[in-house]
């Protein structure tokens, strides 16, 4: 499908009017939403996640490709909450309490919404309680913290300490990520799981996945 491998191309190249044109164009002409997101947008971010494993692509393609990648998803978001729809999978991301850095964050949730998860974006500076308030609300299958400095760090176990005091830790899945962040700290603060990039977070959520 010629309108597929033009969205496709256009997310992978990080062009956001191109992405959006082909979005447009092809669901006036009949391309089913989840199609859309099926055949062009996932391969696309897959592909843009090879591409950076081999060092040919960094962090500016990574954030070009989510912005192509969102601007598509613009179109489609609507159509499928009016046809009620609904993404297979739910993810909450933040980066935690005191820490007002997202560039990570944003890079992730762009490439598991690029990846046919939805995402539900907390943004930066998120409190234990927002995390909380938002797993309970949004019921989500996934949660992940990000966290750039060191000081900040504590803030994630504080995060999982209150999800299980409000009784919905086994509910889900807890990813940890960011320059000062280990497996081994991950471990020890008892999240499920660490990974040092974007990609290794979507490959990450999807064993997960499988394994629950």
């Amino acid at each position: 499908m010629a309108l597929s491998k033009e969205l496709f191309d256009a997310i992978l190249n990080g062009d956001a009017k191109r992405a959006h044109a082909a979005t447009e164009t092809a669901l006036a002409e009949g391309a089913e939403p989840m199609q859309l997101i099926a055949d062009s947008m996932v391969p696309a971010m897959d592909e843009v996640g090879k591409l950076f494993e081999a060092e040919e692509y960094f962090v500016p393609e990574l954030l070009l490709a989510g912005r192509a990648m969102k601007s598509a998803m613009e179109l489609i978001k609507p159509l499928l909450v009016a046809s009620g729809q609904k993404m297979a999978v739910r993810v909450i991301i933040g980066t935690v309490k005191g820490d007002l850095h997202d560039i990570g964050k944003n890079i992730v949730a762009s490439m598991l919404e690029g990846s046919g998860f939805e995402v539900i974006d907390l943004g930066a500076d998120v409190s234990p309680e927002a995390f909380v308030a938002a797993v309970k609300e949004r019921q989500p299958h996934i949660v992940c913290m990000s966290a750039l400095l060191t000081v900040t760090m504590p803030a994630m176990k504080t995060t999982i300490d209150a999800l299980s005091k409000a009784g919905v830790r086994t509910q889900v899945k807890v990813l940890l990520g960011g320059a000062p962040v280990t497996s081994q700290y991950a471990k020890e603060i008892g999240a499920d799981g660490y990974s040092e990039n974007a990609n290794g977070a979507v490959g990450l959520v999807k064993s997960l996945l499988a394994v629950a």
